[in-house]
């Protein structure tokens, strides 16, 4: 980390191999909309996925032109649906073990796992630290601070519940890609804003991905949450 650098506290992002890009994509723009800086890992695994689901090829020596067009592509596959800035976020190999992640000095407000697939769970839980991604959030669990696990598998077996557990017994928040429909979901993108949204809501960080429950039945009919273009 240069001088300049030395106020900044970002959120470690990690993407694993489990589906659901989209769930990070729309998280990391609504992340970079409220100003928070970002440190982004993203696995070996995550790569045949954002491949198979998007078409994009995330390559480490253009991660920045791969990330703005994985950013512009909404959640039904069209390009250029939204305007990311990425000019604060670091990248971070996933093999890349002496990063600053992977360090309790290096200073971040906590890491978001999203999507988390069981083998990234199973790795966390038990301390394995085989890569980057599993190595920051052991740090950031050792260290105190927030860990969000957004897991994206069904149906569960009970070894993983039994990690989940374990990962819970250890502070981290364990938040499952459960889309809801009270808030007038009309689009795809909405059910996506939506689980891209609680995870915010779990790490203490404003948006305004989805309408939220106001004790009104009714109040999410007729209408998406607005979050298209945002």
């Amino acid at each position: 980390m240069n001088a300049g650098d030395t106020r900044r506290k970002p959120w470690i992002v990690g993407v694993s191999g489990a589906s659901g890009t989209p769930y990070a994509a729309s998280m990391l723009r609504a992340l970079l909309a409220a100003g928070e800086s970002v440190d982004l890992v993203v696995s070996r695994a995550s790569r045949l996925t954002l491949l198979d689901e998007t078409g994009i090829s995330f390559r480490d020596a253009h991660w920045r032109d791969d990330l703005r067009e994985w950013l512009a592509r909404g959640a039904d596959g069209k390009p250029d649906t939204f305007d990311a800035d990425v000019s604060d976020v670091r990248y971070w190999a996933a093999g890349d073990l002496a990063a600053g992640p992977s360090s309790g000095s290096y200073a971040t407000k906590g890491m978001l796992i999203v999507p988390a697939s069981t083998a990234c769970v199973a790795g966390v839980a038990l301390g394995l630290s085989k890569d980057l991604l599993q190595r920051s959030a052991s740090v950031t669990l050792k260290e105190g601070r927030r860990l969000v696990v957004c897991v994206r598998e069904t149906p569960l077996n009970g070894q993983t519940l039994k990690h989940l557990v374990s990962l819970d017994e250890a502070g981290a928040i364990v938040l499952p890609a459960s889309p809801a429909f009270y808030a007038g979901a009309t689009h795809i993108q909405d059910l996506v804003d939506f689980v891209a949204g609680r995870v915010l809501d779990a790490a203490g960080v404003p948006h305004g991905l989805y309408r939220r429950w106001e004790g009104e039945l009714g109040s999410g009919s007729g209408g998406g949450s607005g979050s298209r273009g945002d």
